[in-house]
């Protein structure tokens, strides 16, 4: 059972590695979504993403320096490299063929092992607890890891710390580790405060296991939101958490992830990647239902998108 007190022990053991970042005040999304409206800047953190959190706090927990395997599309690959490296932990990254070039070019910067099994997500994760198994290595799955929520719950307290009359959060969701970890620290210090999560229509597992009331696998189309993309693990600690503290969530198709893309660009001169962009693309498109004269901040997570993805997504303007 994950508590504010793991969260506060997380904060702690990653000081020195993980910093905060700024919550910006959003003039032109507070006219659109007739909302006042705060830009959370994950994507200004130190591997261009959020989850350095959960993997540095994993690394960190107290189970010793033993060699860790990971499985990622690329932003929690960053995050062990990084931390790995900080720590002196041997790592090895199992990656899909379809990762990110932008984050596969990020990743050899660090003195870690690369390798890269399977076709997605589903197939590479998969073959990465078979690696970590065999070697009698630690898996450290990117949402599905008690130590890894409680680092991504440390943007909660951030949040908080920063804005404390915040009413309504908006969180990207893919596997679901941010917004549980989030949601541990927020609903303690405030009960009332609205959690809602944003997901890409073309992979959008979690939404669809809470429609079903369980766990369910779907079939995946490629999207700009690619760090959100693929199915959850069975028995994954993430969904019930969901279930408890997430008010809903909400789709947002590949036209309107692009558009917010451009328009963060145009308006705040921020580049994120589409996973980032969802959660802007749901105020654009009005979708979240209750937010009149709320206070409201919607988390931007990451960066790492390539330039090539830019520029088709720019070229497209309508």
């Amino acid at each position: 059972m994950l508590t504010p007190a793991h969260i506060l022990a997380a904060h702690r053991r990653m000081a020195g590695i993980v910093y905060p970042t700024p919550l910006e005040f959003s003039r032109p999304l507070t006219r659109v979504a007739g909302a006042e409206v705060f830009l959370k800047l994950e994507c200004a953190q130190v591997t261009g993403s959020f989850k350095i959190r959960g993997a540095a706090n994993a690394l960190l927990s107290g189970e010793g320096r033993w060699p860790v395997v990971a499985c990622s599309a690329g932003n929690h690959a960053l995050g062990i490299a990084y931390a790995a490296t900080h720590a002196g932990i041997d790592a090895t990254l199992v990656l899909p063929e379809n990762a990110s070039p932008a984050k596969i070019q990020a990743l050899q910067r660090y003195p870690v092992n690369m390798v890269f099994l399977g076709k997605d997500y589903d197939e590479a994760e998969a073959a990465a607890m078979r690696l970590a198994h065999e070697e009698g290595q630690r898996f450290i799955s990117p949402y599905n890891h008690p130590d890894v929520v409680a680092g991504q719950g440390t943007l909660g307290r951030e949040i908080l710390d920063q804005l404390p009359n915040a009413e309504v959060l908006i969180v990207s969701v893919g596997g679901g580790g941010l917004i549980s970890g989030i949601g541990i620290w927020a609903k303690a210090i405030n009960p009332k405060l609205r959690l809602i999560g944003v997901q890409a229509e073309h992979s959008a597992a979690m939404h669809a296991s809470l429609q079903a009331g369980h766990l369910v696998q779907i079939q995946h189309r490629p999207t700009l939101a690619d760090s959100l993309a693929g199915n959850l693990e069975a028995g994954a600690m993430t969904f019930p958490l969901v279930q408890q503290l997430v008010e809903r969530i909400v789709l947002v198709s590949e036209p309107q992830i692009a558009a917010a893309m451009r328009w963060l660009l145009d308006e705040h001169h921020l580049l994120v990647e589409g996973s980032a962009a969802v959660t802007v693309a749901a105020l654009l498109e009005g979708l979240i239902p209750g937010l009149a004269r709320q206070r409201v901040v919607a988390l931007l997570c990451g960066r790492n998108v390539t330039t090539e993805t830019v520029c088709a997504v720019m070229q497209h303007r309508n």
